[in-house]
């Protein structure tokens, strides 16, 4: 069995601010952001993986730099940890987004975006892929709230459908085991 230990990047600029980041590569981590990556990355190494990848967007690459420094341990990138993307809508204003984001709808997906079905498909094969040929007994991976909630949900055997409606704070640890 291996175990997943999936860290959520430190609040990013865009979370402070109240902007959909989907995609946006280049978005960085506030200075409170830098906080919990260095908290959530002590509480990392304790756990001790023996692996580690992370998203390839910014906001991530700079968690998993702290999670690097704690744990010793160096990592890679990915593209298919990135967020839901999210199209034209990134760089507006979330709340702006209710009025225009069918949320009930698991194949909506705004122009140039991703649905919930396809974020889930993309996470269902990343781990499908892990399982064949994990890279060690403890694997951390440093992803985005949507990614997590979409790996919950295909661990569990749930379908896009199913994906938990509560997010993972920014800079906390998520344990699951594969």
């Amino acid at each position: 069995m291996t175990t997943l230990l999936l860290v959520r990047h430190g609040q990013s600029t865009w979370n402070a601010s109240g902007l959909m980041q989907g995609q946006t590569a280049h978005v960085p981590l506030t200075e409170l952001g830098h906080e919990q990556a260095r908290a959530a990355a002590a509480e990392l190494a304790a756990l001790r993986p023996g692996a580690m990848v992370s998203s390839d967007l910014r906001r991530a690459v700079q968690t998993a730099e702290h999670c690097m420094q704690a744990t010793g341990r160096r990592f890679s990138t990915t593209p298919e940890l990135r967020e839901q993307g999210y199209g034209v809508l990134e760089g507006r204003p979330s709340r702006e987004l209710w009025d225009l984001v069918d949320w009930t709808d698991v194949h909506w997906a705004a122009e140039g975006g991703e649905s919930l079905a396809q974020l889930h498909g993309r996470v269902a094969a990343y781990l499908q892929g892990l399982r064949a040929a994990p890279p060690a007994e403890v694997v951390a991976l440093v992803t985005h709230g949507d990614t997590i909630r979409a790996a919950q949900a295909v661990l569990a055997g749930d379908g896009p459908e199913a994906m938990p409606h509560v997010t993972p704070h920014n800079g906390t640890v998520t344990r699951l085991e594969l």
